[in-house]
């Protein structure tokens, strides 16, 4: 008798093992609790994210989300090894990327933002002037003073020191970095050969800094230093902002506008899976290094609650979270991309089914 109550206890102790694993991996604890979401990436597009996470829980208290600002090269390896709900990036996966993960992801473009160039010279009052060519030799090490001939050309009333320029770049896998230098293999042949794109390229010169928080840190700390974030730290950080000299040849200031003109030049030729760049795009208003954000998300959600938490959340991001964009700096989705974004959600499932089709249950 006590040997068969043994294998009773023994093997509920089993269920109820395989049911709180299952419960740790979805998310949630059990029924009646909070549905936990966890997202992590690009740094890009943490000020935004966290405002959604604000305003969503404020509208649905009983999904916590929350996400972590650890650069897009991190969003995408979790993503891969499924340690998070959802992954950001600010350049798309690439094929091999896709290919080694464990099931079919699917890009959501979010919102729309720029890298800028940004600078610490305390003597210098209106925002400087770079040409694409002048920007790659600096960041090449080609031009290393501040009053080299080639600046001073197209900056002739600035105040230029007579110093070495510092360099400062992003030292962890960065999907900011990817935009940076993909824009600069487009209009540099010299860069494209030597340093070529991607979120860990290997800078020839310079200071690395941890998310672009940590970029922005440096810059603003050290004189005569120059580098590449996303506006809204720049802006926040009360950092200057340089116009970039565009393919049309315009010098163009990063705003919500000419970050919206780059990505409607470019929106024809966006193809199904919307993975695409929007640098160097033409238009006489078109700023150069502007770039979608993605959320990167498994097409077959594990848990069909959670699924359906997931969806709902980006579903309301891309429609009434896009308001808060221009306040953070971001320009919001062109309405055809809105479309095109809500078709992907869409395709989200759990074993085959739609899981927006009854959307409105996830309470």
């Amino acid at each position: 008798m006590f040997i068969n109550d043994s294998k009773k206890f023994l093997a509920t102790l089993a269920i109820m093992s395989v049911l709180a694993g299952s419960a740790c991996f979805s998310g949630r604890r059990g029924k009646g609790d909070a549905i936990k979401i966890q997202g992590a990436g690009s740094s890009f597009v943490n000020p935004l994210m966290q405002k959604w996470v604000s305003e969503y829980g404020k509208l649905n208290p009983n999904i916590r989300i929350d996400y972590q600002s650890i650069g897009s090269g991190g969003g995408v390896k979790q993503v891969k090894e499924r340690t998070i709900q959802f992954g950001a990036s600010d350049v798309a996966m690439n094929d091999a990327d896709l290919k080694s993960a464990s099931g079919e992801i699917i890009h959501i473009p979010v919102i729309l933002g720029a890298v800028v160039l940004t600078y610490n010279l305390a003597q210098v009052e209106k925002p400087l002037r770079f040409s694409p060519d002048v920007i790659a030799d600096i960041f090449l090490g080609k031009i290393a003073r501040w009053d080299d001939a080639r600046i001073k050309a197209e900056n002739p009333e600035a105040n230029l020191p007579a110093a070495d320029i510092t360099v400062v770049h992003r030292s962890d896998g960065s999907g900011t970095s990817a935009v940076f230098t993909n824009y600069l293999s487009k209009v540099s042949a010299e860069w494209k050969e030597k340093v070529g794109e991607g979120t860990s390229p290997s800078f020839p010169v310079g200071l690395g800094g941890k998310g672009n928080e940590g970029v922005t840190g440096q810059i603003k700390q050290t004189p005569n230093t120059i580098g590449y974030v996303e506006l809204a730290y720049a802006v926040k950080n009360k950092l200057p902002v340089a116009e970039i000299k565009n393919r049309a040849g315009s010098y163009v200031v990063p705003n919500f506008e000419t970050v919206n003109n780059a990505a409607a030049e470019t929106i024809n030729d966006t193809p199904d899976d919307l993975r695409v760049t929007i640098t160097d795009a033409a238009g006489a208003n078109a700023y150069p290094i502007s770039s979608y954000v993605y959320v990167l998300i498994y097409k077959d959600q594990p848990d069909e609650v959670l699924g359906k938490a997931l969806v709902e959340f980006l579903t309301w991001g891309i429609n009434d979270g896009e308001r808060f964009a221009e306040n953070l700096y971001y320009a919001p989705l062109p309405q055809e991309m809105v479309k095109r974004a809500s078709a992907k959600i869409g395709l989200v499932a759990h074993n085959g089914k739609s899981l927006r089709a009854e959307i409105n249950n996830v309470q």
